[in-house]
């Protein structure tokens, strides 16, 4: 059974009523985000699935943090009937970064959990195949879109400089071609 609302404002204002959230910020009359605690995320989820109508996940994704030493992970849920959207945002610390598996849930979460695992360390236990190379076949570095990671570092360490290149800046290079004579 799902239930109706007006606006999205309303949906809301009955999300924080019955279920005791907080961190509610509406983006767009058709778009909120809503902010649980970790251990109440998967039950909120679920209750957006099965009585309000929310039964598509978009996508799940997560902002690293560094500074505050927590990753916001971000579950987006559509609603076909009403076409509004809900973003699900649960955080969790960064050290041994660990959240309960949604893949009993919708089949498709188990690959945003697997590319969350790869790319971020997150841990999602009990989802399929989640230790297996996703993207970064032979990868033993940090995670590659954690904060820390050091992109210039790492193409340095990995990639050999090639003969032949140079860097130019770029106002430079223009005055050249344009200014021959200079």
């Amino acid at each position: 059974m799902t239930k109706d609302f007006e606006k999205i404002e309303d949906l809301v204002q009955s999300l924080l009523e019955n279920e005791g959230k907080d961190g509610v910020r509406l983006q767009s009359p058709d778009l909120a985000f809503l902010k649980v605690e970790a251990t109440q995320a998967r039950h909120f989820i679920m209750d957006l699935r099965d009585h309000y109508g929310f039964t598509h996940l978009v996508f799940l994704t997560a902002v690293d943090y560094l500074e505050e030493g927590i990753f916001t992970l971000t579950y987006m849920l559509h609603n076909y009937d009403t076409h509004w959207d809900i973003g699900v945002q649960v955080d969790i610390p960064r050290e041994n970064a660990s959240m309960e598996s949604i893949h009993d849930l919708w089949a498709q979460a188990a690959t945003y959990q697997r590319e969350l695992k790869e790319m971020f360390g997150i841990d999602f236990p009990g989802s399929p195949r989640l230790d297996e190379p996703f993207v970064l076949e032979g990868w033993h570095d940090v995670p590659p879109m954690r904060r820390e990671f050091d992109t210039k570092e790492y193409s340095e360490r990995t990639f050999f400089p090639r003969p032949g290149r140079s860097t130019n800046d770029p106002a430079d290079h223009m005055r050249r071609k344009l200014y021959p004579e200079e």
